[in-house]
């Protein structure tokens, strides 16, 4: 798999995530939240595997 389809992919759940978070916690589902969420969810999961390849070696 590229690494453009793991973008889509990962971008793809974290918005969904970020909806059903927002939706969970806020009420209501706004764009700027959501959008904000989904990257800061995205970053995350490039954070963590950079982590976890730094750790293998």
């Amino acid at each position: 798999m590229t690494q453009f389809n793991i973008f889509i992919i990962r971008a793809v759940f974290g918005a969904v995530f970020a909806v059903v978070l927002t939706r969970m916690f806020y009420g209501k589902v706004e764009i700027v939240y959501v959008a904000g969420l989904a990257v800061f969810l995205v970053g995350m999961a490039y954070i963590m595997e950079y982590f976890r390849k730094k750790r293998k070696g």
